[in-house]
């Protein structure tokens, strides 16, 4: 490496970002995922029992994953923005 004056320094390393894969991002996936994987898998609930309020299994099963798609919903939401301010410092609007 020559050490005269006026030769080009060294390139800078470049500055190291977070994974693009990390743990929390999976969980927001698999949050997102379930939903679609619960109906898709019509097998595991066309059926009529156990009824419940008169309902059979297969529409109130339907009906509870309205619930639970809002919660898994807003956990990823929560799960992401928390995500996004980690990585940008703490920056909000």
């Amino acid at each position: 490496m020559s050490t005269e004056p006026g030769a080009p320094d060294a390139p800078a390393a470049p500055e190291a970002s977070p994974p693009a894969v990390t743990p929390v991002r999976v969980v927001i996936g698999l949050c997102l995922a379930a939903p679609f994987v619960a109906m898709l898998w019509v097998g595991s609930y066309a059926k009529t029992d156990p009824e419940l309020f008169g309902l059979p299994f297969f529409y109130w099963y339907q009906m509870a994953w309205v619930v639970i798609s809002t919660g898994l919903t807003m956990v990823a939401y929560t799960l992401w923005r928390r995500d996004q301010r980690a990585r940008t410092g703490g920056a909000s609007r």
